[in-house]
């Protein structure tokens, strides 16, 4: 029986593979990504692989660039780009102003380390915080409420950063983006299938909601032509994760995790230890 081990730094995984998909016959696999899945890890216990994250790696990186979709949205920073660029500015006049950020209420689907690294740099501007989480946490000072409508309701802006699983698909749906209003803001540096894409078009083409900012999407790298089309929509392509900085870390914990491995040593980050 063949096998080998891998590691590509470019999206910094390291995975050990054999040409048998039986789990009697596969050793221990070392995988590294930023996020599994809970069925990703159920799946990797009972295959006895071996699991490691990235720590905080990409924390602040991810937080930095949620308050900068944040702030571009409220103060129309890429829209007001466009209007220079394409000349309007010359023959339109001044280009309507945006909303200052600080004062807002927002409200964090997720207080995980990122969101709390959100809330924190959100905390900087003046902005109330609310979050919705599987549990209060009672070491923070954020008002904790219980259900998503809830938070939705007492929101100026959204910003959704837990984890993707079965309870939070379509976490934001139709009635979550009524509760937030006409005036409200969804900010999306999850995963693209924590809002239901189609109901989010349709809100914003109604004007049932102010705004978004969106790094991610149910079906990447396709985008709703909608979507595309909106002035009050700033759209990324999955990069909140990415700086040169932040992948270099990545590499550096993902090799020492490989050479843990191959030495027969426990995992620097390991997520299964018992």
């Amino acid at each position: 029986m063949n096998s080998s081990h891998s590691l590509n730094a470019s999206n910094a995984s390291i995975t050990t593979t054999t040409d048998s998909g039986s789990p009697s016959d596969l050793p221990p696999v070392l995988f590294l990504r930023p996020k599994l899945t809970p069925g990703d890890l159920e799946e990797c216990r009972r295959r006895g692989v071996q699991v490691a994250n990235l720590r905080e790696t990409y924390t602040k990186e991810v937080a930095d660039y949620a308050v900068g979709l944040l702030i571009d949205v409220f103060r129309r920073i890429t829209m007001s780009d466009r209007y220079v660029r394409n000349g309007s500015w010359v023959t339109q006049g001044d280009y309507p102003l945006g909303s200052k950020l600080g004062g807002k209420h927002v409200g964090i689907v997720g207080l995980g380390s990122i969101g709390s690294a959100i809330a924190k740099r959100l905390e900087a501007f003046g902005c109330k915080i609310s979050y919705l989480s599987r549990n209060p946490k009672p070491a923070v000072n954020y008002k904790y409420i219980s259900n998503i409508y809830d938070l939705a309701a007492e929101s100026d802006v959204l910003v959704v950063s837990c984890s993707l699983n079965k309870e939070t698909h379509h976490i934001i749906n139709k009635q979550v983006l009524k509760a937030l209003g006409k005036e409200g803001i969804i900010i999306n540096i999850g995963r693209g299938s924590h809002i239901d894409e189609p109901e989010l078009v349709q809100s914003l083409v109604k004007g049932e909601i102010e705004g978004a900012g969106l790094d991610v999407y149910e079906d990447e790298p396709n985008i709703p032509k909608e979507l595309i089309e909106m002035e009050n929509v700033v759209l990324t392509p999955h990069q909140s994760v990415f700086t040169p900085e932040a992948l270099s870390d990545a590499i550096q914990i993902c090799i020492a995790n490989f050479e843990a491995f191959v030495a027969g040593k426990p995992l620097i980050t390991s997520v299964l230890a018992d």
